[in-house]
């Protein structure tokens, strides 16, 4: 089926036009400008700021005038995974959407629903003339995967609205009112090679068929990380006396997606290291006490017909190893006062070791700055007590601390009762959230986020349930509808 002839069309529409082109982080002017055209044929207000964050406003409905102004707020960018033998282009390709069994999904690449479908719907609310509203703001920002750099960039007078309604949470029936801080612990160091001993036989050693998943709302899933596996393997190999080098290591691509693959380049001492069959026996046994989505894991070993021009020394392979080993990840404390949440989590993200250089970044969570800072700190330390030299921390994320009696809250509960007969779950979510900006930006402003269920952010294969993006809009349009006068 065409997607836009989903219901509600409006908002599928958008979404349709949304996966022609191309938007991966930091490539999102195409979109961006796509949508300006959109907007001012329409009539609309449009701004864009010098970081690319684009604005676009409608005046409120005749009676509503009197109303405090509402935000809708989500971003253009998407994380842009793909499955190993996928050919898709994220700059030049677009995403392949498809409905099937009730869900809208991309196959062997990210949907983009994270967060196209936040911004059709606030495109959708712009569009109609069928629903009351006050005045109306879409803050559409740029770069939020990479580290919300478009939303730290926006100023006090980006918008003039009083009410702010994120698009951008992906469990349907949940209303947000909190988000974890973040912070990105990177490691940019050089290695010295040297050539690879003599009779040393070279091989590719390569994990995948994992998950892999959000590294905030799906890191409590125990799901494997592969550059952990991968390097726990090499790991206890070399603790069991096998004589190799490591010339190369790649895994990962997005400091928020769970690693699904890693490979690794080596040369092994001449003997009787039966090295295929040791794999096989660490894939089987992981298998074992990994999640029942993870099954497919593989740890596959092929003999490479050139031989590495240079290797890491045999101390510089054991420290690279175990560092990987040694690395915090998954989950670290359960949050005391929301039952289920996580409360403080690391995800290793990306590992690089090419060219005599290692770079590495892992991704903090926690719903406390404590936590963000302590944790961070222990990683610091493991690099530095491993001889890595000038760590850094980057892309700190705030955290959104919940107001319980917020009166926007407590207006989408009722609009959420009215409509579906039942009670939201009020939550907080264990995951970057623009929110977390905006609050300390606007600290006066009351804010709220929800949208449909979308699972697998940041993998293949994600996908995002129809009726929930219809009852998504339904409770867009009640909330607009119902904001009191001032």
């Amino acid at each position: 089926m065409d997607i836009s002839c989903l219901q509600p069309t409006p908002v599928w529409r958008h979404f349709s036009n949304l996966c022609q082109i191309p938007h991966a982080s930091g490539q999102e002017a195409a979109l961006r400008e796509a949508i300006v055209v959109w907007a001012r044929a329409r009539g609309l207000g449009v701004k864009v700021d010098d970081t690319g964050n684009l604005v676009l406003k409608k005046a409120a409905t005749p009676g509503y005038e009197n109303r405090p102004g509402v935000v809708l707020q989500g971003h253009l960018d998407m994380v842009c995974q793909k499955n190993g033998d996928s050919a898709h282009d994220f700059a030049r390709d677009p995403i392949h959407a498809v409905e099937r069994d009730g869900w809208v999904t991309a196959g062997d690449t990210t949907l983009g629903a994270d967060n196209g479908i936040g911004v059709a719907l606030a495109l959708a609310a712009l569009e109609s003339g069928a629903m009351p509203h006050p005045a109306l703001e879409a803050l559409f920002t740029v770069d939020e995967e990479a580290g919300m750099h478009g939303a730290l960039a926006a100023r006090p007078d980006t918008v003039d609205g009083r009410l702010l309604l994120n698009l951008d949470t992906e469990e349907w029936g949940e209303l947000y009112i909190g988000c974890a801080g973040s912070v990105d612990v990177m490691l940019e160091a050089p290695l010295p090679t040297e050539p690879g001993p003599a009779g040393f036989a070279p091989f590719s050693v390569r994990l995948s068929g994992l998950a892999g998943g959000h590294s905030g709302i799906d890191i409590h899933r125990g799901r494997g990380n592969a550059i952990k596996l991968l390097g726990e393997f090499l790991h206890e190999l070399g603790a069991k006396d096998v004589d190799f080098r490591l010339a190369a290591f790649a895994g990962g691509t997005a400091h928020n997606a769970i690693a699904r693959e890693a490979e690794a380049t080596l040369l092994l001492a001449p003997g009787r290291v039966e090295l295929a069959a040791q794999a096989g026996r660490y894939a089987d046994t992981r298998r074992l006490l990994l999640p029942a989505e993870d099954a497919g894991v593989r740890l596959e070993v092929a003999p490479l017909a050139i031989v590495p021009a240079s290797v890491l020394s045999a101390a510089d392979t054991r420290r690279v190893l175990a560092l990987v080993h040694e690395m915090p990840y998954g989950v670290r404390a359960m949050s005391a006062e929301m039952a289920g949440v996580v409360e403080t989590s690391n995800n290793v993200g990306e590992l690089r070791l090419a060219g005599g250089r290692l770079h590495l970044n892992a991704m903090v969570r926690s719903l406390r700055e404590a936590g963000v800072r302590n944790l961070a700190a222990e990683i610091l330390y493991l690099l530095n007590a491993k001889g890595f030299d000038h760590p850094r921390v980057a892309g700190a994320g705030p955290v959104w601390t919940p107001d319980r009696t917020s009166k926007l809250l407590a207006l989408a509960q009722k609009v959420y009762r009215d409509a579906f007969g039942g009670e939201a779950t009020v939550q907080v979510i264990h995951a970057g959230l623009e929110c977390g900006v905006f609050a300390a930006l606007w600290p006066e402003m009351e804010m709220i986020s929800f949208g449909p269920t979308i699972q697998g952010a940041h993998s293949p294969g994600e996908r995002v349930d129809v009726a929930s993006v219809e009852r998504a809009w339904t409770l867009l349009m009640g909330i607009l509808a119902a904001i009191p006068p001032a």
